[in-house]
């Protein structure tokens, strides 16, 4: 199984981090929240209960019939109150009197961290107490009311004294955050650090987001056909790492347009180096072939000076033909030792092939043989240098009259063929003559390579040339019944 791209696991680490940011903010919110909640449950359930004893335990404080006393109200709320942590309460009556105005009877706050016990009723309180006092005198029934505030909630509780209408006690206690008197802060403190977290995440999400269309272009710059292998520069993306990667790719590319050049220099020096060594064994060959005829040519004119008028006149025309011959090897060996260039034009095909088998059709009939051309009509023409390609052509039409028998065909063809997407030019001179030997097929088209005592060899080398110098090739075909010499070159040229 394939491994996940870099890209994708930045990609997968970033959703994880920011499922856990949100899982954490989540947590925590659940927590405070139902922390609070619970713990105002409890001080709600833990303050009615003292409401009820306060209120049980009113008649205490009673002297004499229907009279109160205020110090024996502040010995109750004392010994009730004291057992529960953070309670204060008192009583109150429906009816103001000249010593309570306010209908406040009695307060008592006897865990309060201040000095002793706190009488004082809490002024920031009283609106909601009196409000919860006023709702009870008219119910008659008990009633707790919440009131939350920024770091805590308040909690009034309010209940009536039995058999006394018009006389209620009441408690007061506050449900403090879960993580004591610094809870707040630190929920603060750690909403701060899941935002730092969650702007780090959008951070990494953008710093991705660039990192991802940074891999991109690189990996388009990388890809086939790229800028890479058309052998441009990249592009600098603005990241230091990936930039180190984009400069080390330059300096490739730059390395192998140097190699490529400098390869180009060598091929260029091998190839000279090549043709001054073919150069010197064609030198040798040809040496050996002038030899000849010149040797002829020498022998004639001595009998020619030797003879009477007859034998001068033969004597001469041995030598036009061996000069001829003589003259036909140099063309074919500077034909060789200087590069071929060629001048592409478009050609009408048809009439050009037919211009070229015409000086050739006086040399078959001489020997009894059928020489034919096809050629296809194309609604493009191709271009080509028609005056080279017309010597290569020539080349292989002398060499197909001269192996096929008397009575025999010899065909030349010119066709658009297909061949890896591209269109190109093949041109075939067939003939039903005996053949090339199969020791000598590879080798038929290097100079001096003949069959024929009295060829130089240097015509399928010429023809050859030719070819390669259209970007094409030249070639001996295997057909079965016929030997088929093949030229094939772009049907344009590049």
């Amino acid at each position: 199984m394939p491994r996940p791209s870099f890209s994708t696991q930045l990609y997968v680490l970033w959703i994880l981090v920011a499922i856990l940011c949100g899982m954490l903010i989540v947590a925590v919110w659940l927590m405070l929240s139902s922390a609070l909640g619970e713990r105002v449950d409890a001080a709600k359930q833990q303050a009615t209960a003292t409401c009820t004893a306060v209120a049980s335990r009113y008649d205490l404080s009673i002297r004499r019939p229907d009279e109160a006393d205020v110090d024996l109200m502040h010995a109750v709320l004392d010994l009730v109150l004291i057992r529960t942590e953070g309670i204060e309460g008192g009583f109150w009556s429906v009816a103001p009197t000249a010593g309570a105005p306010n209908g406040f009877l009695a307060y008592a706050f006897p865990t309060y961290e201040g000095s002793g016990v706190k009488r004082d009723i809490p002024e920031a309180e009283t609106p909601l107490i009196l409000r919860t006092l006023h709702n009870v005198a008219s119910t008659g029934q008990m009633r707790a009311d919440v009131v939350p505030a920024s770091a805590d909630a308040v909690i009034a509780v309010a209940c009536p004294v039995p058999h006394h209408a018009g006389l209620v006690a009441w408690v007061l206690t506050r449900a403090r955050p879960p993580f004591g008197p610094y809870g707040q802060r630190a929920a603060t403190l750690l909403a701060g650090v899941l935002a730092i977290i969650v702007v780090l995440a959008l951070l990494l999400a953008m710093a991705f987001r660039r990192w991802k269309r940074n891999l991109t272009q690189l990996e388009l710059a990388l890809a086939p056909n790229g800028r890479l292998e058309q052998g441009r520069h990249i592009e600098r993306l603005g990241e230091r790492d990936l930039d180190n990667i984009v400069d080390a790719l330059n300096r490739y590319v730059e390395r192998a347009d140097r190699l490529q050049r400098e390869a180009g220099e060598l091929r260029a020096k091998l190839g000279q180096a090549e043709r001054f060594g073919a150069l010197g064994k064609m030198a040798a060959q040809i040496a050996h072939e002038i030899r000849n005829p010149v040797g002829a040519m020498r022998l004639k004119a001595e009998n020619a000076l030797a003879g009477d008028e007859a034998r001068r006149e033969a004597a001469l025309r041995t030598v036009i033909e061996q000069v001829g011959r003589v003259e036909s090897q140099l063309a074919s060996l500077l034909a060789l030792t200087q590069p071929v260039i060629i001048r592409a034009q478009e050609v009408d095909l048809p009439a050009w092939l037919s211009d070229v088998v015409r000086p050739h059709e006086a040399g078959a009939e001489n020997r009894h043989l059928s020489l034919t051309s096809q050629a296809d009509s194309c609604a493009t023409r191709p271009a080509f240098d028609a005056a080279q390609l017309a010597r290569a052509l020539d080349n292989l039409i002398v060499n197909a009259l001269r192996h096929a028998p008397s009575g025999g065909h010899v065909t030349v063809r010119a066709r658009a063929t297909t061949h890896d997407g591209g269109k190109r030019l093949r041109l075939e001179v067939l003939d039903d003559g005996p053949g090339v030997k199969a020791d000598e097929r590879e080798r038929i088209f290097e100079p001096f390579v003949t069959g024929r005592p009295d060829g130089s060899g240097l015509g399928l080398a010429v023809v050859r040339e030719i070819a390669s110098a259209h970007g094409g090739r030249a070639w001996l075909a295997q057909e079965s019944n016929q030997t088929c010499f093949v030229i094939d070159i772009p049907w344009r040229p590049s």
